[in-house]
């Protein structure tokens, strides 16, 4: 894959994930969510998750630390997303905010590093 593309998919990924926190915010302030936090919870399922667990990347690649450490912050991410979900849509606000601007905060902030720093590699 040449690093154009995938330089494309981390900004992509970038923005995605930033968006996140809109949706989280969403759902704990009304208690609803569209996203099911068992489906949050996958870190194959949105669009960067299925890039990064996809064939696209060559395994050179996949054997390299930027990726394999995006790949283990990127499931953390999910895992954190889901939580403050599971806990926002059981009218636990004060736990789903605990946990958005503690551990949720922290992983986001992690993988996004981790995604620019990659990209950094790349151009």
């Amino acid at each position: 894959m040449a690093n154009v593309d995938m330089v494309e998919q981390i900004n992509n990924a970038i923005g995605a994930h930033g968006a996140w926190k809109l949706k989280l915010r969403v759902a704990m302030s009304s208690g609803v969510s569209e996203i099911d936090p068992d489906r949050a919870c996958r870190d194959d399922k949105c669009p960067f998750g299925r890039w990064i667990h996809g064939e696209t990347i060559d395994p050179v690649t996949k054997q390299g630390k930027p990726y394999q450490v995006v790949r283990r912050l990127h499931a953390e991410f999910h895992q954190s997303a889901a939580n403050v979900l599971r806990h926002a849509i059981s009218a636990r606000t004060a736990e789903a905010e605990h946990l958005f601007t503690g551990e949720f905060a922290e992983r986001s902030d992690k993988l996004v590093r981790a995604l620019a720093k990659w990209k950094g590699e790349l151009l």
